[in-house]
C-alpha cells in the first residue's frame, strides 16, 4: 500500500502546486504533509478544511507547513 500512497501524494501534490511560484519547494512540503496526513486538499489553493491534519501542521517557526 505504500506505493499507492506515494502515487496518490505525487499526483495530488503536482495538482496542488501547479500554480506555485516555487514548484519544487511546494511539491516537497506537500509530499511531507501528504505522507503524514494521507490527504491533500483539492484545488491549487485553500480548501484546507477538507484535510484538518494538513491544515494544522506547522513548521518549526510556527507557520503553516503545508502548501
Amino acid at each position: 500500500r505504500v506505493g499507492g500512497l506515494e502515487a496518490y501524494c505525487g499526483s495530488r501534490c503536482r495538482e496542488r502546486c501547479a500554480k506555485a511560484g516555487f514548484q519544487d519547494r511546494c511539491i516537497k512540503y506537500c509530499g511531507i504533509c501528504c505522507r503524514e496526513c494521507k490527504c491533500v486538499p483539492s484545488g491549487t489553493f485553500g480548501n484546507k478544511h477538507q484535510c484538518p491534519c494538513y491544515r494544522d501542521m506547522l513548521s518549526s517557526k510556527g507557520k503553516p507547513k503545508c502548501p
